[in-house]
């Protein structure tokens, strides 16, 4: 298990309103979320695609905090206020700071019981682990601190897309990053961008490329092709030696 600072944008919403309208416009159902729970939902265009993706984290019964990759914390704000109408609800930007813990499962153990009430939820499986927000986050007990290599590392293990990387604002459809079973309810109702979502779930459909964890060759850069039997047949988004990931095209893939 280890730890690292990684630079996040994290806002927070609050008011007698703040559930309603977070509910309103995430993919994510707001309602079951107890004080405490954290999870992950896109924040859509009303066309669809991905203007950010973010981890929600109700703090109270009217406060949330939400937080994405760090550069993207204006845009969020930005798509908030814009649907924001005679709503009681205030966005604010915290500066806090986030620290990840990898080499846990979130699967294993209780959030609480490690993280204490600063922790939310991680990227999921075996390297998933969990972050810690706040204005000054300590490192669990036992937890070394690692380097950004590790941390690249466990991205890549999880699949996880990055903002600006994998998901480009205003580009990306969410079924092409493979977070829509964390990040998308779909018996919550309407928000921007929900048709594109339920049309293809409801079709079967997937997206013209699928985020995947790859091997490559050894020299690999983000942004090289992705090459299968000669073929380029997508493009290396995150590598870290041989292992990466890359967007590829889904005729391409059989399975």
């Amino acid at each position: 298990m280890f730890w690292i600072e990684v630079p996040r944008d994290v806002v927070q919403v609050s008011g007698p309103d703040a559930a309603t309208f977070l509910h309103s416009q995430l993919s994510q159902d707001i309602r079951p979320l107890p004080i405490g729970g954290s999870a992950w939902s896109f924040l859509l265009q009303p066309g669809g695609r991905v203007e950010v993706l973010l981890r929600l984290w109700r703090t109270a019964e009217e406060t949330f905090v939400l937080d994405t990759d760090a550069g993207f914390g204006e845009t969020m704000v930005a798509r908030l206020n814009r649907f924001k109408i005679r709503v009681r609800a205030e966005i604010s930007i915290l500066p806090w700071r986030c620290l990840a813990i990898r080499g846990i499962s979130s699967d294993a153990v209780g959030l609480n019981d490690v993280v204490g009430l600063n922790g939310v939820v991680g990227w999921g499986g075996d390297v998933g682990g969990f972050d810690l927000l706040g204005s000054a986050p300590t490192a669990p007990p036992g937890a070394r601190e690692g380097t950004s290599d590790e941390l690249l590392a466990a991205r890549i293990a999880s699949a996880w897309p990055a903002m600006g990387i994998e998901i480009v604002g205003g580009e990306t459809i969410p079924i092409e990053t493979g977070v829509i079973p964390v990040a998308v309810c779909f018996t919550k109702g309407c928000y921007p961008g929900q048709e594109l979502v339920e049309r293809m779930d409801s079709r079967g459909a997937s997206g013209p490329r699928l985020l995947r964890r790859v091997v490559v060759e050894s020299g690999t850069v983000a942004g090289d092709a992705y090459i299968v039997n000669g073929n380029s047949v997508g493009v290396v988004t995150s590598v870290l030696g041989e292992t990466a990931l890359a967007m590829v095209k889904r005729s391409a893939l059989t399975g």
